[in-house]
Parts: structure tokens; C-alpha cells; sequence
């Protein structure tokens, strides 16, 4: 397992990260154990979830339940902002919600810090002077080690990196946002603004919802037990007929070069500049060892651009 730096910072995270999502919601307790289990086994070190996920609390719950004295052993990741209550009142990212909020997570997880605490999306209610002063103060008292923030605009990126340092205050060492071979809005403006202050790219969704794991026929029906297949509003986003004629291009440049179209999505990613860790969700054991051997193909400046070619 490749383990690199989160952007300009010194923590340290593997090339797979197992996105969390999954547990305690698709996936019962014992099913999360044994893919966090295997996650470890093959060199995971990066576990992201969040507070919301699996019915407000779920996943973070199994976690706390399932890492026991393996907890030292891994960059875990949560997230915070996203509303946590039914009438607006536990949302956002006010001093009084963090407070609140990390107090929470850290008794859902059963641990004593956060290795990486993300806003995870922007709170336009809220300074982000006070904002950013919360999360230094929760740094400070060593509740969290590091943080980062999800789902910004290129602009808020900015308005926070300058606060941070006319403040002298921790700011943010990541991003994680959308990106995949069908989903590339972040080169516009967010990518660049994550390369020019230092920011790690982590990011989520990618093989656009299953889209890119190669299961999909065109003009056929989604599987019905796939994501795809359940869910219309993600079938209706990701299956359009652009996106079907760049996979059936990416599939066939993939197995040309003798892989497939997941390990072609993965790799891709992590040879993006600025990605640290590609995370992925699993709701069995074999898709995270799918997930791992992924990324071991290392495309050509050549396959890059004929990639570009393809997805433009």
C-alpha cells in the first residue's frame, strides 16, 4: 500500500481510503467488522465517516464498536456541519455546534481525538473567522489532530486559507469533493485553489455511484440490487448518454492495456495532482481488495492525455 502525505501536512495517509458510509445502514455489524478487518489487513490506514451517516450517528457508532485497540492504528476521519437533527438545530458551524458536535463524535467512536475533522460543507450563517477560531481551539486541546473541509466552493477555500493566517490559527489540510473520470467541475476553479494553497484532495464518489465499475450494459437496465438500481435520483444523474458513450470508450482503452475499467478509474485518480487518497466504500470483503489492487496500474503521460481525449 502506497502511503502518502495529506497535502502540505505531515499526515501521513494510505493511497485507498475506505469511505464509511455503509456501516450500520447497507451493511449489519458483523459484515462492517469483517471489511474493517480486511481494510486493515491490506494496508488501509485512512477511515473516513461522518456524523450523518447511517441515520445520524450509525456509522461512527460501529466504528467505536468495531476498532477497539486498533484505533492507534489508523488516520480516522469524520466530518461535521451536516444537520444532525430533524428542526435545524443541530447544523452548521457555529463555535456552539462544534462544541456540541465533536463531543458527540468522539463518544460515537469511542476515542479521545479526531485525526482529521472536516467541515463538511460550507456554512453561510456563519464567519468563518469563528468558525476557524473553534476548530484552532479544538486543535489546541487536542480533541482533534488536523482538519479539513468538503463539498467548498473555490472561493471559501481561499476566504479561509487567508483568515487562517491573518488569524495564526490551524487551517485546513484538505478537501474532499466529488471527482471521478465522469465528474472533473473541480479542475475549473477547486483544484487549482487546492495546488496553490497546499490542500490534499480526498476524493468521494469515485466510480460515480458504480457507473465505473464496469456492471453496467448500455441501454440495459441497471441490475436492480445495485446502487444504480435502486436509487432514481443517482440513475438519472450519473446514466446520461454522454456519460455511457465515455465509459464504453474508457472500457475499451482499459482492456486494450490489459485492466479493467474500476482499475482504470482508481488509478487515474490517484496519478491526479493533489490526490492523497482515493476513498471508496465496500459493503463486502472482496470489493475492498478490489479497491486496493485498483491502483497499482500507473497510466503514461500518454494514457493520461488520450484519458483527457476521452472525458473531455
Amino acid at each position: 500500500m502506497q502511503i502518502r502525505n495529506l497535502g502540505g501536512s505531515g499526515l501521513r495517509v494510505s493511497a485507498v481510503g475506505l469511505g464509511c458510509n455503509n456501516f450500520g445502514q447497507r451493511t449489519d455489524l458483523e459484515t462492517s467488522r469483517k471489511v474493517i478487518h480486511r481494510a486493515l489487513d491490506l494496508g488501509i490506514t485512512l477511515f473516513d465517516t461522518a456524523d450523518i451517516y447511517a441515520g445520524m450517528g450509525g456509522s461512527e457508532t460501529v466504528l467505536g464498536t468495531v476498532l477497539g485497540d486498533r484505533r492507534k492504528d489508523i488516520v480516522l476521519a469524520t466530518k461535521f456541519s451536516k444537520p444532525m437533527a430533524t428542526d435545524g438545530t443541530k447544523q452548521g458551524a457555529s463555535r456552539r455546534y462544534i462544541m456540541e458536535a465533536v463531543d458527540a463524535s468522539l463518544r460515537r467512536l469511542k476515542t479521545d481525538y479526531i485525526d482529521l475533522y472536516q467541515q463538511h460543507d460550507y456554512d453561510s450563517l456563519t464567519p468563518i473567522e469563528e468558525t476557524l477560531r473553534a476548530l484552532d481551539d479544538l486543535v489546541r486541546q487536542g480533541k482533534v489532530r488536523y482538519l479539513g473541509n468538503s463539498n467548498f466552493p473555490a472561493w471559501r477555500i481561499a476566504e479561509a486559507e487567508f483568515t487562517a493566517r491573518a488569524m495564526n490559527a490551524n487551517r485546513f489540510i484538505s478537501c474532499q469533493d466529488e471527482y471521478s473520470l465522469v465528474v472533473r467541475d473541480i479542475e475549473k476553479d477547486l483544484l487549482p485553489a487546492a495546488q496553490e494553497y497546499k490542500l490534499g484532495l480526498l476524493p468521494f464518489f469515485p466510480l460515480a455511484s458504480g457507473l465505473l465499475t464496469g456492471k453496467y450494459q448500455r441501454g440495459a437496465a441497471a441490475p436492480a440490487d445495485t446502487r444504480l438500481g435502486k436509487v432514481q435520483v443517482l440513475r438519472d444523474r450519473y446514466i446520461t448518454p454522454r456519460n455511457e458513450e465515455i465509459v464504453d470508450k474508457l472500457k475499451a482503452f482499459a482492456e486494450a492495456r490489459g485492466h479493467t475499467l474500476l482499475e482504470l478509474a482508481f488509478s487515474w485518480l490517484a496519478a491526479r495532482p493533489q490526490v492523497a487518497s482515493v476513498i471508496a466504500g465496500a459493503t463486502r470483503v472482496e470489493q475492498v481488495e478490489q479497491n486496493v489492487k485498483a491502483i497499482a496500474w500507473s497510466p503514461t503521460a500518454q494514457d493520461m492525455a488520450e484519458i483527457d481525449e476521452i472525458t473531455k
